[in-house]
């Protein structure tokens, strides 16, 4: 053999460690195996098997869960055929997720790799759900179904996976199934299980367009009422482990002999007070959104012109800055002393 003669591609023994044992054309190529090799090695009885178009399985059993997902990922993520000539994809020093390029697992297989309770097993899914750009040119094929978003989100690593956040894999997962309480089981595990809050869940479902659904707006109304305990909840720990005074909980005011002034989660008589849970969640765009903040407006105006402190306390902010808020609620009850005194207000068990 001469210089100018082609080198002969590697020992394919060399790949028989590799992990994992999922390859896309272009990674085999970096290895010295060339497309008639690998389809040589597929032959009824080879060692390998082509999992998805341009994706190989190193072995010829059937493929574990984490394999169906590297598959998925590398045939959803694989760079167009001109770029993929041009410079074939591999992965990059320190960017395990580099030969996905900006592919994401979403759906039922994201909440699975989030640790859902109430999502099925990755084995036991028919099909893996990936997020790709709107302007991805693939189709669906085998168990890998594409889903294409305009605006991708921010992705998170779980296990050396690209997964969509918790709000958007829910949207996907919801968007393919019909069952009323599978969907109710994995929006209130979503809220309850810490994973994000309400809004951020609804927030997906409407820009999916699934609010209109029946089985969809059940469950949603069994998340926001989740929501709502879970945030009063944290409240009522927030007073007890911060040594705040006890309020009267969930009351109504009144002027006596007058109209009522509206519900309030708490209430400190002594300090006119009131602490207000603000667990909106808009699900009819930005009109139902704006009358939802009106009716806020209106009652912390009508309160606080009787010398009353309104304290709004939102759901997300008790969760990940509990110690804040407690000093805002105590902030506000010791500045009561500065204060002309409150009108007299009945108060009302709610």
């Amino acid at each position: 053999m001469n210089h100018e003669a082609p080198l002969s591609p590697l020992p394919l023994p060399h790949l028989a460690d590799a992990r994992p044992r999922v390859m896309s054309a272009a990674q085999l190529r970096t290895h010295g195996v060339s497309a008639a090799d690998a389809g040589a090695h597929c032959l009824p009885g080879g060692p390998w098997q082509q999992l998805l178009p341009g994706v190989w399985l190193l072995h010829p059993g059937p493929p574990t869960s984490e394999e169906r997902l590297h598959g998925a990922l590398l045939y959803a993520g694989r760079p167009p055929v001109r770029q993929a000539r041009a410079v074939p994809a591999q992965p990059q020093a320190g960017e395990p997720h580099a030969p996905y390029a900006d592919a994401m697992i979403t759906g039922l297989a994201a909440l699975a790799l989030h640790r859902f309770a109430s999502a099925p097993p990755l084995l036991s899914l028919d099909r893996v759900d990936v997020l790709v750009p709107r302007t991805r040119r693939l189709r669906s094929v085998g168990f890998t179904r594409l889903v294409r978003s305009p605006a991708m989100p921010t992705t998170q690593q779980i296990a050396g996976f690209p997964v969509a956040p918790v709000p958007r894999a829910l949207a996907d997962a919801v968007a393919q199934l019909a069952d009323a309480g599978a969907v109710r089981r994995l929006l209130t595990e979503a809220v309850r299980g810490g994973h994000c809050e309400p809004l951020a869940v609804v927030r997906e479902l409407r820009n999916a367009r699934l609010l209109s659904l029946p089985h969809v707006v059940d469950a949603v109304d069994s998340l926001l009422a989740e929501g709502r305990a879970i945030a009063e909840d944290r409240l009522y720990r927030m007073v007890a482990e911060h040594g705040l005074p006890a309020p009267l909980w969930n009351v109504d005011l009144r002027l006596p002999g007058g109209p009522h002034l509206g519900g309030v989660d708490a209430y400190w008589p002594d300090q006119a007070v009131a602490v207000q849970l603000d667990t909106r969640v808009p699900r009819q765009g930005l009109r139902h959104d704006d009358a939802l903040w009106s009716e806020y407006a209106r009652k912390r105006e009508l309160l606080e012109r009787l010398g009353i402190t309104v304290v709004h306390l939102g759901a997300q902010k008790l969760r990940d800055a509990l110690d804040q808020q407690a000093t805002v609620v105590r902030t506000a009850l010791m500045a009561s002393h500065d204060r002309d005194p409150a009108a007299y207000v009945v108060v009302l068990p709610r």
